[in-house]
C-alpha cells in the first residue's frame, strides 16, 4: 500500500505534459474495446507495443492499420487490434492521441492498458481527456459540461438539448451577450479615463436601452428557461399515492406498460417506494409508487408511508387516487390535507365497477379540483392523464426550441448573480450614480458570463464538474 504522505506527492507530481491512457468503452465482453492515450509521449508509447501487419517505417495520423499488441519483454502477442494514430492539433485534446481498438473482455483490456502505463504513460483521472480538450481550447466549459448529459441522456429531448449544447449554442449566445456588455463596459471606461472630453452616456437613452435589451433581457430570459432545461435533463418526479388497495400499483403498471409493481386485491401490498422512469412525450419521468398513506401499527409499514411522506415533499406532481366504487373516508380528507400545497391531478379509479353514491358530490368534497376518470386495470382514461401530466407541470412552457435553455444548476447560479449585477447597473444609471461604480458592477456581470463558459473559472469548479465524468472521457 502506498503511504498518504507519497500519495499526495504522487498526485502533486502529475501536471498536463503527462501522457495519460484509459480504457474509453464499458468494461465486459463485447465485440470491441477502446484504449485511449493522449499525450506528448503517447505515439512512442503506442509503437513501442504495436507492431502492424505490414512493416512500415512510417505511421500517417488519422489512418487505421491493424497489426498486434505485443509485449516487449516477452515479443508475445496480447491482441489483434486496429491502432489510429492522430497528430495534435486535429485530435479531441489537442494532444498527440493514440486509440487502440481491440477485443472487449476485462483480462485482454487490462492487459493492454498494464503495458501502456508500465511503458510511458499514467492512468487518466475521471474527465480528464475532457478537462485537456477544454484547457487547450478544444471545447468550452458548457460544451464538456454537454459531452456527460449527451452520454446520460434519457430521452430523445435530453439528448438534443445536449447535442445542442455541445454544437456551441450556449457559448456562442454567452459570447454575444459578453461582446455588447465589453462595447458598454468600454464606453463607461472612457468617460472615467478620458474626464476631460466630457463623454456624456449615463442619461443617454441608446445606452440604458442598449444595456436593457441586448444584455439584461437575454439573461432573464435564459435564466427563465432554466426550470425547462431541468426538465429535460433530470425529468419529473411524479409521486402516485392515495390510501391503501386504491389502485397505485395498477396505475404505475399502465403508465409504465410493464407489470413493475405487485398487485393483489390485500390493502397494503406496498410497504415501500417502488421507483421506475420511463418517457412522456420525449418527457422523462421518475414514477414513484408509494404505500398507502393511513396509520399502521406495523414497522416496516410504517416506515414505507414515512419514506412516502418525505418522497411527497419532493415531487414536481402528486397523482391522487380515490377509489370511485368505495366509500370517501377521513384518510382520503388527511392525504388531500398532506398534499394540498403541491401540484396534484385527482384521479379518480375503478370506473369499470358501480360508482358508490359518495362519488356524485366529488366537488363539494374538494372544491375547485379537476378529476379524472380512469380505470387503472383495463387502462381507459390513461393516454389522457398523460397528457393531463404534462399539461399541469409544463403547460405551454416548454418550448421545442432547446437551444436558449439554461441546462444546469451551475448555469443558473451564474445567471442569477449575472442579472443581479446588471438590475444594480441600471439602476445606477437611472440615478446618474458614478461611472467607476457602474464599470464595477459591468464588470462584475462580465465575469458572471465568463464564469458559465469557463474562461474566469475556478479550479474547484473545473474538479466538481469534471469530477463527474468517467475514467476514459
Amino acid at each position: 500500500m502506498i503511504p498518504a504522505a507519497a500519495a499526495v506527492n504522487m498526485r502533486a507530481l502529475k501536471t498536463p505534459e503527462d501522457t495519460i491512457a484509459a480504457i474509453a468503452t464499458p468494461i465486459g465482453t463485447a465485440g470491441i474495446g477502446i484504449i485511449r492515450l493522449s499525450g506528448p509521449q503517447a505515439w512512442a508509447v503506442g509503437q513501442r507495443l504495436f507492431r502492424p501487419r505490414k512493416d512500415r517505417q512510417h505511421l500517417s495520423s488519422h489512418q487505421l492499420y491493424l497489426g498486434h499488441i505485443i509485449c516487449p519483454e516477452t515479443g508475445k502477442a496480447v491482441d489483434e487490434v486496429l491502432v489510429s494514430f492522430m497528430k495534435a492539433p486535429h485530435t479531441y485534446t489537442r494532444e498527440d492521441v493514440v486509440e487502440i481498438n481491440c477485443h472487449s473482455g476485462l483480462v485482454v483490456l487490462e492487459r493492454i492498458l498494464h503495458l501502456i502505463l508500465s511503458h510511458g504513460a499514467r492512468l487518466a483521472e475521471p474527465g480528464e481527456f475532457s478537462r485537456r480538450a477544454f484547457l487547450n481550447g478544444r471545447i468550452d466549459l458548457t460544451q464538456a459540461e454537454a459531452i456527460a448529459d449527451l452520454i446520460n441522456a434519457k430521452t430523445h429531448k435530453s439528448l438534443e438539448l445536449a447535442g445542442e449544447q455541445l454544437q456551441g449554442r450556449m457559448h456562442q449566445l454567452i459570447a454575444r451577450i459578453r461582446g455588447d456588455l465589453l462595447d458598454l463596459l468600454a464606453y463607461v471606461e472612457a468617460a472615467i479615463d478620458f474626464p476631460e472630453d466630457d463623454v456624456e452616456y449615463l442619461n443617454q437613452t441608446d445606452f440604458t436601452e442598449r444595456l436593457r435589451s441586448r444584455v439584461y433581457e437575454p439573461v432573464k430570459q435564459l435564466l427563465q428557461r432554466y426550470e425547462d432545461g431541468r426538465i429535460l435533463r433530470e425529468g419529473l418526479s411524479v409521486i402516485i399515492t392515495g390510501k391503501p388497495n386504491v389502485g397505485k400499483s395498477s396505475l404505475l403498471n399502465n403508465l409504465l406498460n410493464s407489470e413493475r409493481a405487485l398487485v393483489t386485491p390485500i390493502p397494503g401490498t406496498t410497504r415501500d417506494l417502488i421507483e421506475e422512469g420511463c418517457s412522456l412525450r420525449g418527457i422523462p419521468l421518475r414514477l414513484v409508487d408509494t404505500a398507502g398513506l393511513h396509520p399502521s401499527e406495523h414497522p416496516v409499514e410504517r416506515l414505507g408511508i414515512e419514506r412516502a411522506r418525505e418522497r411527497l415533499s419532493r415531487a414536481d406532481l402528486v397523482l391522487f387516487l380515490l377509489d370511485r366504487s368505495q366509500q370517501l373516508t377521513k384518510e382520503d380528507a388527511h392525504i388531500y390535507q398532506e398534499i394540498s400545497s403541491k401540484p396534484r391531478l385527482l384521479i379518480v379509479n375503478k370506473v369499470d365497477l358501480p360508482p358508490h353514491p359518495d362519488f356524485s358530490e366529488l366537488t363539494k368534497h374538494f372544491p375547485g379540483e379537476r378529476f379524472l376518470q380512469v380505470s387503472a386495470l383495463r387502462g381507459d382514461g390513461v393516454e389522457e392523464l398523460k397528457d393531463a401530466i404534462l399539461e399541469t407541470i409544463i403547460g405551454e412552457r416548454l418550448d421545442t426550441e432547446t437551444s436558449l435553455v439554461a441546462p444546469n444548476l451551475r448555469h443558473k447560479k451564474c445567471l442569477e448573480s449575472t442579472l443581479e449585477a446588471l438590475a444594480r447597473s441600471l439602476n445606477l444609471l437611472e440615478s446618474n450614480g458614478a461611472p467607476e461604480l457602474l464599470a464595477v458592477e459591468l464588470q462584475e456581470s462580465l465575469a458572471h458570463l465568463g464564469d458559465i463558459i469557463g474562461q474566469t473559472t475556478s479550479e474547484d469548479v473545473l474538479d466538481q464538474i469534471f469530477n463527474q465524468f468517467c475514467i476514459g472521457k
